[in-house]
């Protein structure tokens, strides 16, 4: 595992639940990870240096990164074009920035390999692609079993309540059943399953097990919802040294948001049939200024499009 950024915090966070008349210990998953500083500033070429590698992974096809596998820029030039420029929702301008970063966490943290990139799969580059933002599966290290990773990325000026219940909604309408057998079956339909590191039997057990005529109650115990939020933060904004106080402050801030949102959450969704199988993760981010990060992934994009 290689991550740019510090693991603050790791860690499953416990929330008694009640449901269909039963009550029990329900477990989700925190993660917090911070940025580094440089020169009394936070390291900006730390974070932008990172999502300029996961560009290409996230908006091209695996088909279409064999064919300009040695060709670089071009790569790049083509990758920029599958990016949207404008956010219909412009308190959440930059949430494809985040999808990007999400992407390479999923794949360098939790070691998940990317079945649906919906940044290239997107229909209309002036969309938000809809849940999920895209799709990854972990397989067991015997092969026997999986999980189904769909996972949602926003970056926000603020995590306070009004945001949170905003994704929440997200999730909810999502985790319908005709939404997650849409999922399935663009997963099973599309050819980046067959690409996989995977032999040909499990890629068969997959695209078996997603099969949209299956109950999609077997596929519920595999999900996994991992939600990031990157985000600014004032803490963050007068730092100038990861120093042991600075830490300490965001780890307070992000578990006292993450348990604010699950608390919400199970309130808003527990009424989804068989919820307590689904695993939720919220991943945090603290930046000092989001205009600026937006602004130079914009200007980034802006220079392959005039190359």
């Amino acid at each position: 595992m290689w991550l740019p950024f510090e693991i603050l915090y790791n860690d499953e966070l416990l929330f008694d639940l009640d449901s269909d008349n039963s009550h029990y210990i329900k477990k989700e998953f925190i993660l917090s990870l911070i940025n580094d500083f440089e020169d009394g500033k936070w390291y900006y070429e730390n974070f932008n240096n990172y999502i300029r590698d996961s560009i290409v992974q996230t908006t091209l096809s695996a088909d279409e990164r064999d064919k300009l596998f040695w060709n670089p820029h071009t790569q790049l030039i083509e990758s920029a074009k599958k990016l949207r420029r404008i956010d219909a929702d412009q308190a959440s301008e930059g949430s494809e920035l985040a999808e990007i970063l999400l992407y390479w966490i999923m794949k360098d943290f939790y070691w998940a390999l990317p079945i649906v990139p919906k940044i290239f799969y997107k229909q209309n580059t002036q969309d938000n692609a809809k849940w999920a933002d895209s799709v990854h599966i972990i397989v067991n290290n015997d092969e026997n079993d999986f999980t189904l990773w769909l996972w949602e990325a926003k970056f926000y000026n603020s995590i306070e309540n009004v945001r949170l219940s905003a994704i929440i909604t997200s999730v909810y309408n999502g985790l319908q059943t005709d939404k997650l057998k849409k999922e399935n079956s663009i997963i099973t339909w599309l050819n980046d399953i067959n690409k996989l590191c995977l032999s040909q039997n499990v890629i068969d057990k997959i695209k078996e097990e997603l099969n949209t005529k299956r109950s999609i109650d077997h596929i519920r115990k595999k999900l996994h919802i991992p939600i990031l939020l990157l985000h600014e933060c004032e803490i963050t904004q007068w730092e100038t040294c990861l120093s042991d106080d600075y830490k300490k402050a965001i780890k307070t801030y992000h578990i006292e948001r993450a348990n604010a949102y699950f608390k919400k959450q199970i309130v808003k969704i527990k009424s989804i049939y068989w919820y307590k199988h689904i695993t939720f993760h919220i991943i945090l981010i603290p930046v000092p200024e989001k205009e600026i990060i937006v602004k130079n992934f914009l200007g980034n994009i802006d220079f392959y499009l005039a190359s």
